[in-house]
């Protein structure tokens, strides 16, 4: 069954019909006639038929129950964000450099998850740790429904952890080596060939300032 404009004359008719066949015919039948289109728009007499209707009809309920605002989401998170990022994170090979230097460490809880799921909300969102962990309440990240800001400050802290005083060759005057430099190396070395070489480094300087005598020139 369906609803049908019937046309006549200056006038519009809502019809109620359905198809039956009538040997190798389908033909319409006329159940009833509802009115003229536009008292009944204006009466609200279609609003009525359809709320009428909807009592049995359980997709329409809930429809109109949100419309009027008596139903609340339970949850919505967006699973874009991870779907994407995630596969390249693993494609770069990112994973892998995190795990196996965390391989000799005691970390309770899942380190390159949490570095992962920094990184995605700085994609996305500039913020802090602490705006990080609240955005990934909307945010559907694979393997860090466990973390906690805690977590975020640790693997931050782990990453600019200094390396033993043997491992800091090619260590600048200003800087220590630190394991976010063994990430990139091996980075690095992941996706060289016999032809790869470093040629430049771009690094943001969002928050580097200079003190003292002499930065003037350095900042240049």
């Amino acid at each position: 069954m369906f609803v049908r404009v019937k046309t006549k004359g200056p006038y519009r008719y809502l019809q109620i019909v359905e198809n039956h066949r009538e040997g190798k015919r389908t033909v319409q039948r006329v159940l009833a006639t509802l009115g003229r289109a536009d008292e009944l728009a204006e009466s609200g007499g279609v609003d009525v038929l359809l709320k009428s209707l909807g009592r049995f009809a359980t997709q329409v309920r809930v429809i109109q129950g949100y419309e009027a605002g008596r139903l609340e989401a339970g949850a919505l998170r967006h699973i874009g964000p991870d779907l994407v990022f995630g596969h390249l994170w693993k494609e770069l090979g990112l994973d892998m450099a995190l795990n196996r230097l965390l391989m000799d460490r005691g970390f309770e809880f899942p380190v390159e998850r949490a570095v992962y799921l920094t990184v995605l909300h700085r994609l996305f969102e500039s913020g802090s740790d602490r705006a990080g962990e609240r955005w990934r309440r909307d945010v559907r990240v694979d393997g860090s429904d466990g973390l906690k800001l805690h977590h975020l400050y640790r693997a931050m802290a782990w990453l600019g952890e200094a390396l033993e005083a043997s491992e800091q060759q090619g260590a600048t005057p200003f800087v220590l080596r630190t394991t976010k430099d063994l990430v990139e190396e091996r980075l690095f070395a992941r996706r060289q060939d016999l032809f790869s070489s470093l040629d430049l480094v771009f690094f943001d300087t969002t928050s580097i300032y200079f003190e003292g005598e002499g930065g003037q020139t350095i900042g240049w």
